[in-house]
């Protein structure tokens, strides 16, 4: 399911460079860029095979998890449950018991502390694993009390000045692919990293 979600994926972020470059080169907010990106990628899903989930921004309520609650959480270090409010999603509002959540995309611009990133990383990691606890097994009938299972996670970093974006893919719990974009005025390029180079990052 992930690679059919990534080309989804792809295909609306080559659309939001083309048609919104001049957001891309106006250093606008990272919510204008959530914003624009989203449009393209509604229009995708919904002519998809995946026409019944929706794409929100920042949308952070939990819908018939097995504890009752109004946020989403994930259980983060310590076993502390952290409150999660991410850039952008396409779920299913809780109406999909059997796959709820297909991407979760964190969107931060370059110049962010870094801490700010890695936090972000850590979402991505924790809301793709199958089990937010590494025991919970989904049973095909109730929700888990934590946000996990996503298909597919997209760390999404912007930087201005250097006219690039870098794009990391997640899934399982991992990072299983990366990308880097050249967003430059008249066109843009595409280089992507090999498997092998992301195990020699880690």
């Amino acid at each position: 399911m992930e690679e059919r979600l990534t080309e989804i994926f792809e295909k609306a972020n080559e659309k939001f460079i083309n048609d919104d470059l001049e957001l891309l080169l106006s250093n606008v907010s990272e919510r204008t860029l959530c914003g624009a990106l989203m449009l393209h990628l509604n229009i995708l899903v919904q002519n998809s095979e995946f026409a019944d989930y929706k794409v929100d921004v920042e949308y952070n309520r939990n819908k018939n998890g097995k504890v009752k609650t109004s946020l989403k959480t994930i259980r983060g270090p310590q076993d502390i449950v952290v409150k999660i409010n991410c850039d952008l999603i396409v779920h299913s509002r809780g109406n999909n018991i059997y796959q709820d959540n297909l991407i979760a995309i964190e969107m931060k611009k370059s110049n962010r502390k870094q801490e700010q990133k890695e936090s972000d990383r850590y979402r991505l990691i924790a809301l793709t694993k199958e089990s937010y606890d590494d025991i919970w097994s989904f049973d095909g009938k109730t929700f888990p009390e934590h946000v996990c299972r996503y298909a597919l996670g997209i760390y999404y970093e912007v930087n201005y000045k250097a006219q690039l974006i870098n794009i990391e893919y997640y899934n399982k719990g991992y990072k299983f692919a990366e990308k880097e974009i050249s967003f430059k005025s008249g066109g843009h390029t595409c280089t992507n990293f090999s498997q092998d180079q992301l195990w020699a990052q880690t």
